[in-house]
């Protein structure tokens, strides 16, 4: 599924005029392009050492290059909102997992000339889960993308729906393409101007726990699963 997510000029503009706002913590992110285990921590990736192997997990195919002018934004996965667990109960354990998701891959290219918009394509890997607790078969995940100027003031935020029919498995894989169109005050401004973050719709609960470096696996609570513990 695609979409066209548009940033208002007035936005842009009023970006372009800024001298001071608020940081936007991108120094919690990965870098465009990394695909595979995107927001994951050192920390993590040191609790999954010694756990048996993951099943082999899809690939994200490459977009079609673009040509543009200037560097591109930086596209990257907000850390604390790359993981989607529902948890029940008052313990964090396995047994207690309902539905949950993770980015798995991202990637991006952009193109632009002269004063044109810059339009920016997205593709988003998630891999979706049902544990224990998961009532149904289907899911609506909602997940969100904004864009920035580079490390200050949100230009614009759009929610996206991420309906997932799981058909009796347990995990599903889902792709989604999204293109951004941001405007540009002038021709001089490039694309490293702006900064484009991708992540989970999550509750505090959820981004705390992530923060934390705590994590389940997508398969959590399932035959053959041995997620790590909770930290």
């Amino acid at each position: 599924m695609r979409r066209v997510f548009k940033v208002s000029l007035a936005s842009a503009l009023a970006a372009a005029l800024a001298v001071v706002a608020a940081p936007t913590g991108a120094s919690a992110q990965y870098p465009q392009g990394q695909q595979g285990r995107s927001g994951q921590s050192p920390g993590q990736q040191q609790q999954e050492s010694g756990q048996d192997a993951e099943p082999e997990r899809p690939r994200i195919a490459p977009l079609r290059r673009r040509t543009a002018a200037g560097p591109c934004p930086f596209v990257k996965v907000l850390y604390d909102a790359a993981r989607y667990v529902e948890l029940t109960g008052d313990r964090v354990a396995a047994a207690n997992v309902a539905f949950t998701g993770e980015i798995e891959g991202l990637v991006s290219d952009c193109s632009y000339q002269s004063d044109q918009p810059i339009t920016v394509e997205t593709r988003v890997l998630f891999n979706l889960g049902r544990g224990p607790q998961a009532q149904g078969d289907a899911r609506t995940y909602r997940y969100w993308i904004a864009v920035t100027e580079r490390n200050r003031a949100v230009l614009a935020k759009e929610y996206f729906d991420l309906p997932v029919d799981f058909r009796g498995e347990q995990t599903a894989s889902v792709t989604q393409d999204q293109v951004i169109v941001i405007p540009r005050a002038e021709a001089t401004t490039s694309g490293d101007h702006f900064e484009i973050l991708v992540g989970f719709d999550v509750t505090p609960q959820m981004a705390e726990f992530n923060r934390s470096g705590s994590r389940f696996r997508v398969n959590a609570g399932t035959a053959g699963a041995t997620p790590p513990p909770a930290q």
